[in-house]
């Protein structure tokens, strides 16, 4: 597919992303030609953050393809409680395995990982950054049911400054013609600046609102997400915010009737139950397709081989003052990575404005 790692899915092209598409769908349609595609390959899976849907969803896929899986749920039951560190723990595992399959709470912790990696790595999640194989399912669920992406209005709803969800959404859906978001959010919790300087650069049209109702008419993808505890440094700040979106049956009844609401889960009182059995409500079928995603990714990346990575420059001292980036904790020995966002400096690993 003529790419090593995927970390940000705004790096891949809109013709590698279709290629990923037209894999997956010969999967679901043909799943028997499959059975061994990575037979005899093994999926490291790297979980230093909880995970149910993406974790299943990887392993399962691998599972499905003929290969074999191991690695750890809880980073306790690791090295890492010990104090080694994420080049270590890569080095080490990417001499056992194929492809490794990583969740953070870092913002960048994948793209530090890829720099030490002797396999292919792919992103399950870092922080508040970038989550790409949810924004493959995201895709591959619009384009099943709908049979395009061209043209949507996007309703993105709920934490819009820590959901790595919505952030990989907006890159990806940047490759589209004719998009059109909504970002529905409390002011606090709005969309980053760095997002905002991407959407401007790409000329893509956004409105930033703070009620979803008013909205709702306009919409043929409602993208609900949740408000993220987990992500908040004051807890004063989760219960301001907590419960602020509901999605009801109710509220629905102004929507399209072909409006899809879609959530990349878990919902904790975003969406109501009596939702759930709406022909709108997908977000269940989201997570199935999801998985077909990810068979197709894993066809691909897991049977790249071993390669030795490039050798790089150790920075022995961070230059990110985002609290929660990678260099933060690992930046005794990580380069120091630049890169432009709207001609300003930003950080290589999380994005941010370098100060």
């Amino acid at each position: 597919m003529g790419f090593r790692h995927l970390i940000d899915f705004g790096d891949l092209t809109r013709a590698q992303w279709e290629r990923i598409y037209s894999r997956a769908e010969e999967i679901m349609d043909h799943p028997a030609d499959y059975l061994d595609a990575c037979r005899g390959r093994l999926e490291a899976s790297l979980f230093f953050e909880p995970s149910t849907r993406t974790n299943f969803s990887f392993q399962t896929a691998m599972l499905r393809l003929g290969g074999t899986v191991f690695g750890f749920a809880d980073p306790k039951s690791s090295s890492t409680a010990k104090g080694e560190t994420l080049k270590d723990t890569i080095k080490m595992v990417s001499a056992y395995s194929d492809v490794i399959v990583m969740r953070n709470p870092r913002e960048g912790a994948a793209k530090a990982a890829s720099l030490y990696s002797e396999v292919p790595v792919i992103n399950a999640g870092d922080g508040g950054h970038m989550h790409p194989t949810q924004t493959m399912a995201d895709l591959t669920t619009i384009t099943r049911l709908r049979g395009s992406v061209d043209g949507i209005t996007v309703g993105l709803c709920g934490d819009l400054k820590n959901g790595r969800t919505v952030h990989s959404l907006i890159k990806a859906l940047a490759k589209f013609e004719g998009i059109k978001f909504y970002l529905i959010s409390p002011r606090e919790l709005a969309i980053p600046e760095y997002m905002r300087i991407f959407m401007r650069e790409r000329g893509m049209w956004f409105a930033e609102v703070t009620g979803m109702e008013p909205v709702i008419p306009m919409l043929d993808v409602l993208y609900m997400t949740r408000i993220q505890r987990e992500r908040f440094i004051d807890p004063l700040e989760y219960e301001r915010n907590k419960g602020i979106y509901v999605l009801s049956r109710r509220k629905l009844e102004r929507a399209k009737p072909e409006m899809m609401v879609l959530h990349p889960l878990p919902r904790v009182d975003e969406i109501t139950v009596d939702v759930d059995d709406d022909p709108r409500a997908q977000y269940f079928e989201q997570a199935r397709y999801g998985m077909y995603a990810r068979m197709a990714l894993l066809t691909d990346l897991a049977n790249q081989g071993h390669q030795k990575p490039e050798p790089v420059e150790i920075c022995t001292k961070p230059v990110c003052s985002n609290p929660n980036c990678i260099t933060r904790t690992e930046g005794g020995y990580l380069p120091a990575l630049v890169k432009k966002i709207g001609g300003r400096d930003c950080c290589g690993y999380c994005d941010k404005e370098l100060k």
